[in-house]
C-alpha cells in the first residue's frame, strides 16, 4: 500500500495515532515524509475525500472531549496543587494541531476547480475554538492564525472571517509586543481586510482604539511596513481620518523631534493614495489644519516646529505632480491673511511657511497668471524685509536667503541683486535689533551653497567688513562663522571681506565663542600642518611680531584643530628657535651643548628682542598646558619631551634676566618633573623669601604653584610656620622650640608675607588639594603656629603697647588658623580633632574677648573686640556652610551667641549672629537622622529663644538710641531676610515657624502700639501708606517679609493665630494689626488670608470697644475709627464679586 493511501486512511477517528504518527514524520525533518508532497500527488476526488475525513476526525475530536472541559492556563496556575491534563485532551490537542498542519499544506496547494467546503468548515470550526486553547498551546494558536492568514492571501471563499480573526491577533500583536517586526509586516498584508469591515458596524468599533494605538509606537512610525499600514489606515473611513488627526495632534508634544519627519511621510503618503472625498477629508481636515496650527501656535511651543517638520516635507516635495496644486489651493484662503496679520508672530510664521513653499502657484493656470503671482510674491519678499517687528523680519531674512539659493537660476538677476543688497547693506546693518543682523550672517551661509551665487557675493560681501566688531557677541559669531563658510566653499577670499589686521585684533580681545572660530579661520595660514615644521616656526614669529596678545590666544585655542602630536612637535621647534637666538648671542658654552640647532630666523630675532622672547616663552607653555593631558597619557612623549626642556631651562633663566621672561619660565619649569629640575627649587625658594610684605600675588603665585606642581609644597609651609613662630611674642617657657628648622640666612621674619602665601594656597582648589595632601605632622606646626597669635590680641585688648600692623596680622593668623582648622575637618570627618580646636577658639573668645567688648575702655579696644568676635562669628557660619559641624558643635555655638548677647554692647554683632543663625536653622531643619529628634527639637527651641532675644535687643536699641538703632535695622536687614528664607524648608505650624513669626508679629504690633499710645492730638492719628510710614522696626520687619511670598503667608498665619488667642486686647493694638494689614494689601495678594483676619479683627475690636467705648478718650475713638475705616477699606474689594 502506497504512503498516499495510508495517510488517506489514517484520517479516521479509529486511526488517530496512524494519524498523528504521519503528522509527526512530516514535522521530523530528517523523515523524507512531506505532506505538501502527498497532498499534490492526490487526485481532486482523494484531495475533497482527505477534507471531509480530516472535517469528521475533527468534529469526532471536539464531540469527544469539547472545548468546556478543557484545562486552561487558569487552572494550571492556580494554587500550589498539580492539575493533570488527561490523555483526552492531549490527543485532542494534537488532532487539531494535525488538522490545522493538513489544512495549511492544502491552502497552499489548492487548485482552480477544487471543491473545498469541507475545508472551509474545518477552518471555520478551528475560528470557533482557536481562542479557548489552552495558555501551554500558544504555538498552536499561532499556527491556526497562520492558516488563517494564508486563507486570506489566496482569497478563498469565507476569507472574510477568517482574515478578520488573523488581522486582530496581529494588530493586538504589534500594540503589545516591544519588538513587532514580524507581527507589523503580516499586520501589512492583512490591511485590506479592515476594508470589508464597515466603520459604525460592532467590529468596526472594536478595532478603533488598537488601530489608534498604532500612532503611539515609535517602531510604528519608523518602520516601512509600519508607514505603509498607518497611511492605508486613512482610506478606512472619513470620520477615522479625522480621529488619526487628533490622535497624532495629541502625541506630537511627546515625539522626539526626529519622528516628525516620519509622521510627516505617513500624512503624505496617505494624500498621494487618496481620491474622492477620502482626499477632501485629508487635505481640509488633517494638511490645512496643520498649515493653520503652524501659523496661529506660539514659538515656544513644543508642537510648533514638529508641525513645521511636517509641513516642511509637503514642501520638500514639490517636484511631484499635484503637490504645488494642492498647497495654492490650501494655503490661499489663509497665508496671506496671516502674513498681513495685526499679530507679530503669526505674521513670522506665515513669512517661514511663504518662503518654503515659494513659488506658491497653480501649475494648471496660464503662465501669464503664473508669471504674475511670482512677480506679487517677490514684491512681497521685499515688504517682509521692511517689516517694523525685529522678529518678522529676521524670518524674512532666513526665508528670503532659502529662496534665492533654491530658485537663482530662474529669479531675475536684478531681483537678486536687489534682494542681496538690502540685505548686505541695509539689514546687516539693522541697528534696531541684533537679531535681524545676526539671521543675516547666519543665513549667508544657505545662499553660499549654491555656487552660482559666488560672482556676485564676492562684490557684496566686503560691505559687511565693519561687522566683526559689532556690540553684539551673538552677530560677531554669526559674521565669523559666514567667513568660515565663504573659506568652506572658495567663494571668495575672506580676507578680502574682513582683512587681518582686524581679525587679529577682535581675536586678542574678544570672548572664547568668537575667538575659537577665528582661531578656526585662521588656523592653516598660521599652523600649515601640511608644510615643514620650520615654517610653523616663522609663521608664529610673525603672527607674535603682528599681534602677540593674539597669538597667545590663537595658541590657547590651537589644540582644538590639529593633533596633540603637532603641538609638541612646535613646541619643540620654538625651543630650536631660542636655542638659535642665544647661539647667535656669542654664548660658547650653550652652543657646544646644542649642536642639533640650526640657524634659521637668525636674520628676524635675537636676544635683545625682549618682547618677542617672552611671547615664544608664553606660548611654549600655553601649548604645553593646552596638550598636558595627552602628554602625560603617552609617557614615552612626556619623558622625551620634558628631557629637551630640562636640559635648556637652566640656560634660558640664566639668558631671559628681563621680568616678563622669568614668569613664563617659572610656569614651564612648574611643568617639568622635580627630578629634572633639581637646581631650581632653591632658587624658587629663594624668590619666595626675598619678597617684601604687601608684594602682589603675582609676584609669588607662579613660585607657588611651581612648587606645588613639583610636590614641594612642605617648603612653602615650614617657611610660614617659621615666619609665623619667630616673629610671634612667645613668652619664655611656653613653648618648646628645641629642634625646629630654620632657614640659613633668614634675615627677618614676614609673618604677612607668609600668610599672602598662604591665602594664595587656600583659595586655589589645586593648590589647596596640595597643601591638605601633606602628613598631618607637617601641617599640625602651622595650625599651631597661627592659634600662638592669640595671645596678640589678647595683649592688645589688656593694655600692652602693640602696633597696629601686629594686631592685624594677629588678627588675620585668627582667621586663618579657623579657615585651615575648617579645611583639615573635612578632609578628616572620622576625627573631631580640629573641630575641637575651633571650640577652643570660640570658648577663648567667650572667655578672654567678650569681657572687653562689654567694658571697653577706648574706641581701639572696642574696636578690636568686635572684630575678633565677628571673625569668630564669620569662621564658624563657614564651619556650617560646608557642613563639618555636628549637633555638639552647634549647641556649643548657640551657648556662645547667647552670652554674646547678653553682653552690653554684644547688639553691634547682630548682623553676623543672624547670618550663624541661618546656617544652624538649615542644618537643623535638612537634618534628617533618625533617633535625634528630641535633640533636634531643643536645638530649635534655643534656637528660636536667641532669634526672640536678637528682635528684643533691636527693639531695645532703637528705644535707647535712635540712630544707632536705625544703623542696627539697616545693616541687620539683609541678614534677617535670609534667615526668614529659612523658613520654606519647616513645614506650616512647626515650632519653628511659630517661634520665629510669634516673635516678629509681637514685635510689630508692640512697636506700632507704643507709637500709636504717645499720640496726643486727634490730627495725628494717620493711615499708613507704605512700610516707610511704619516705625522703624516694623518698618524692617515687614520691608523683609514682603520681599519673600512664603514668608508672608507665615508670618500672616501667625497673626491670626494670634488674633484667635485673644492675646490683643487694646485698641491700640488692634489698630497695630490694622496697619500690618493695610500695608501688606498694597502688594495685590493674600486677598483670602486678609479678609479672614480683617474679618476677625472687624469681630473682636467690635466687641472690646462696646466695654471700652464709654472710659475711652478722643484720641482713642479717633483711632478705632480710623482702625474700622481702614477693615472696610480691605473687606470691600474682597466682597464686591459677591454683590
Amino acid at each position: 500500500m502506497s504512503k498516499r493511501k495510508q495517510f488517506l486512511d489514517s484520517v479516521h477517528h479509529e486511526h488517530v495515532q496512524d494519524f498523528l504518527n504521519f503528522i509527526r514524520l512530516h514535522k521530523d525533518g530528517a523523515d523524507p515524509f512531506d505532506l505538501a508532497e502527498v497532498l499534490a500527488e492526490l487526485q481532486r476526488s482523494q484531495r475533497q475525500e482527505l477534507w471531509e475525513r480530516q472535517l469528521k476526525l475533527l468534529q469526532h475530536s471536539l464531540t469527544a472531549h469539547p472545548a468546556e472541559r478543557w484545562i486552561t492556563g487558569a487552572e494550571e496556575d492556580a494554587g500550589d496543587m498539580e492539575v493533570e491534563i488527561s490523555e483526552e485532551q492531549i490527543q485532542t490537542m494534537a488532532v487539531i494541531e494535525g488538522v490545522t498542519i493538513v489544512s495549511t499544506v492544502s491552502v497552499d496547494i489548492l487548485q482552480e476547480n477544487d471543491t473545498y467546503t469541507s475545508l472551509l468548515n474545518c477552518a471555520q470550526m478551528l475560528n470557533c475554538i482557536e481562542s479557548a486553547l489552552p495558555l501551554s498551546h500558544t504555538p498552536l494558536q499561532q499556527a491556526i492564525h497562520w492558516l488563517f492568514e494564508c486563507w486570506w492571501r489566496q482569497d478563498l471563499k469565507g476569507k472574510e472571517e477568517l482574515g478578520w480573526t488573523a488581522f486582530l491577533v496581529c494588530l493586538e500583536n504589534t500594540v503589545t509586543l516591544e519588538k513587532p517586526v514580524s507581527e507589523l509586516r503580516r499586520l501589512c498584508t492583512l490591511r485590506e481586510v479592515l476594508l470589508s469591515v464597515d466603520f459604525a458596524s460592532e467590529r468596526g468599533q472594536q478595532v478603533i482604539d488598537p488601530l489608534l494605538q498604532c500612532f503611539f509606537r515609535t517602531s510604528h512610525i519608523k518602520q516601512e511596513e509600519g508607514k505603509r499600514f498607518l497611511a492605508f489606515l486613512f482610506s478606512w473611513n472619513d470620520n477615522f481620518i479625522r480621529m488619526i488627526h487628533e490622535t497624532i495632534k495629541n502625541q506630537l508634544p511627546f515625539f522626539p523631534k526626529t519622528l516628525s519627519v516620519h509622521v510627516a511621510e505617513i500624512y503624505f503618503r496617505a494624500w498621494r493614495k487618496a481620491s474622492g472625498p477620502s482626499l477632501e477629508e485629508i487635505e481640509s481636515t488633517c494638511i490645512q489644519d496643520l498649515m493653520q496650527h503652524a501659523l496661529l501656535l506660539h514659538r515656544n511651543s513644543p508642537v510648533h516646529s514638529k508641525v513645521r517638520q511636517v509641513l516642511t516635507y509637503f514642501h520638500k516635495q514639490k517636484f511631484r505632480d499635484g503637490i504645488d496644486e494642492m498647497l495654492h489651493r490650501l494655503y490661499k484662503p489663509i497665508l496671506w491673511k496671516a502674513l498681513k496679520a495685526t499679530n507679530a508672530e503669526v505674521r513670522a510664521n506665515a513669512t517661514l511657511l511663504f518662503t518654503e513653499a515659494f513659488p506658491i502657484h497653480d501649475p494648471n493656470m496660464s503662465s501669464e497668471i503664473v508669471d504674475q503671482a511670482v512677480q506679487n510674491q517677490l514684491n512681497l519678499l521685499f515688504a517682509l524685509l521692511d517689516d517694523p517687528q525685529p522678529l518678522v523680519r529676521s524670518s524674512a531674512v532666513l526665508g528670503v536667503c532659502s529662496v534665492l539659493a533654491r530658485c537663482w537660476e530662474v529669479i531675475p538677476s536684478t531681483v537678486i541683486t536687489d534682494l542681496l543688497e538690502k540685505l548686505i547693506l541695509q539689514l546687516a546693518n539693522d541697528t534696531s535689533s541684533p537679531d535681524v543682523r545676526c539671521a543675516v550672517f547666519m543665513c549667508m551661509s544657505i545662499i553660499l551653497d549654491n555656487s552660482l551665487s559666488h560672482p556676485l557675493m564676492e562684490k557684496l560681501l566686503p560691505a559687511l567688513k565693519s561687522s566683526l566688531h559689532d556690540s553684539s557677541e551673538k552677530v560677531r559669531v554669526a559674521f565669523v562663522g559666514m567667513l568660515l563658510k565663504i573659506k568652506g566653499v572658495r567663494a571668495a577670499k575672506f580676507w578680502k571681506v574682513c582683512t587681518l589686521e582686524h581679525l587679529l585684533a577682535r581675536l586678542e580681545m574678544d570672548s572664547p565663542p568668537v575667538s575659537k572660530r577665528i582661531v578656526n579661520l585662521l588656523f592653516n595660514s598660521f599652523f600649515p600642518v601640511n608644510q615643514p615644521e620650520t615654517v610653523w616656526c616663522e609663521r608664529c614669529v610673525t603672527l607674535i611680531q603682528t599681534n602677540p596678545g593674539a597669538a597667545r590666544k590663537f595658541y590657547q585655542h590651537a589644540y582644538l584643530y590639529t593633533a596633540p602630536a603637532n603641538i609638541v612637535k612646535l613646541m619643540l621647534v620654538i625651543r630650536k628657535c631660542l636655542n638659535v637666538c642665544i647661539q647667535n648671542a656669542g654664548d660658547d658654552e650653550f652652543v657646544s651643548s646644542n649642536k642639533e640647532n640650526s640657524t634659521m630666523l637668525e636674520d628676524v630675532l635675537s636676544v635683545q628682542d625682549t618682547a618677542s622672547m617672552a611671547s615664544l616663552l608664553e606660548i611654549l607653555v600655553i601649548l604645553w598646558k593646552s596638550v598636558q593631558k595627552s602628554l602625560m597619557a603617552n609617557q614615552e612623549a612626556f619623558k622625551y619631551t620634558t628631557s629637551k626642556f630640562a636640559s635648556v631651562l637652566p640656560q634660558y633663566l640664566k639668558i631671559f634676566q628681563e621680568e616678563r621672561c622669568k614668569a613664563p619660565l617659572i610656569l614651564l619649569a612648574s611643568l617639568l618633573p622635580a627630578t629634572a629640575v633639581p637646581a631650581l627649587r632653591s632658587k624658587v625658594m629663594s624668590h619666595l623669601r626675598s619678597l617684601k610684605a604687601g608684594t602682589a600675588v603675582t609676584a609669588y603665585s607662579q613660585s607657588v604653584e611651581c612648587l606645588c606642581s613639583w610636590g614641594q609644597i612642605s617648603h612653602i609651609v615650614e617657611l610660614i610656620e617659621n615666619w609665623l613662630t619667630e616673629a610671634a611674642p612667645v613668652k619664655e617657657g611656653d613653648e618648646d622650640t628645641m629642634g625646629k628648622v630654620h632657614f640659613d640666612g633668614l634675615e627677618e621674619s614676614k609673618p604677612d608675607l607668609g600668610l599672602d602665601y598662604l591665602d594664595y594656597l587656600l583659595l586655589r582648589p589645586k593648590t589647596r588639594d596640595c597643601l591638605l595632601t601633606l602628613p598631618l605632622d607637617q601641617i599640625r606646626p602651622l595650625q599651631k603656629a597661627l592659634n600662638k597669635w592669640k595671645s596678640v590680641l589678647f595683649s592688645s585688648l589688656s593694655g600692652s603697647e602693640v602696633s597696629v600692623a601686629v594686631i592685624e596680622t594677629a588678627l588675620r593668623a585668627f582667621i586663618f588658623h579657623g579657615r585651615l582648622s575648617i579645611h583639615l575637618q573635612h578632609k578628616y570627618p572620622e576625627e573631631r580633632e580640629f573641630l575641637k580646636s575651633l571650640e577652643h577658639s570660640v570658648s577663648w573668645v567667650e572667655k578672654r574677648v567678650l569681657p572687653f567688648l562689654a567694658n571697653s575702655s577706648s574706641e581701639q579696644q572696642l574696636s578690636l573686640s568686635r572684630k575678633t568676635v565677628e571673625s569668630c562669628l564669620a569662621v564658624c557660619t563657614d564651619v556650617l556652610r560646608v557642613s563639618v559641624g555636628d549637633s555638639d558643635f552647634k549647641d556649643h555655638l548657640l551657648q556662645h551667641i547667647a552670652s554674646l548677647l547678653q553682653t552690653e554692647k554684644g547688639y553691634i554683632c547682630t548682623p553676623h549672629v543672624l547670618v550663624l543663625l541661618t546656617e544652624v536653622a538649615l542644618g537643623c531643619l535638612s537634618h534628617k537622622a533618625e533617633g535625634q529628634e528630641d535633640q533636634l527639637l531643643l536645638t530649635i527651641r534655643i534656637l528660636t529663644n536667641i532669634f526672640q532675644k536678637v528682635v528684643e535687643i533691636i527693639a531695645h536699641r532703637l528705644r535707647k538710641d535712635k540712630e544707632e538703632g536705625q544703623e542696627l535695622c539697616c545693616s541687620s536687614e539683609e541678614a534677617l531676610h535670609e534667615f526668614l528664607l529659612v523658613t520654606k524648608f519647616a513645614t506650616e505650624r512647626s515650632e519653628f515657624i511659630t517661634g520665629v513669626f510669634s516673635s516678629l508679629c509681637a514685635a510689630v504690633i508692640i512697636d506700632i502700639s507704643r507709637t500709636l499710645q504717645k499720640i496726643s492730638h486727634v490730627e495725628e492719628v494717620l493711615t499708613p501708606e507704605t512700610v516707610n510710614d511704619l516705625p522703624r522696626l516694623s518698618n524692617t520687619i515687614l520691608k523683609v517679609t514682603l520681599r519673600s511670598p512664603a514668608v508672608t503667608r507665615f508670618f500672616l498665619s501667625e497673626m491670626s493665630s494670634s488674633i484667635e488667642s485673644e492675646a490683643i486686647d487694646s485698641i491700640t493694638q488692634w489698630a497695630a494689626v490694622t496697619h500690618i494689614l493695610t500695608i501688606i494689601k498694597q502688594s495685590d495678594a493674600f486677598v483670602v488670608d486678609l479678609k479672614e483676619i480683617a474679618v476677625s479683627v472687624r469681630r473682636q475690636i467690635q466687641n472690646f470697644y462696646m466695654f471700652s467705648a464709654e472710659n475711652s478718650d478722643n484720641v482713642q475713638r479717633t483711632i478705632y475709627e480710623s482702625t474700622i475705616m481702614m477693615l472696610n477699606d480691605i473687606l470691600n474689594p474682597c466682597q464686591q464679586p459677591n454683590r
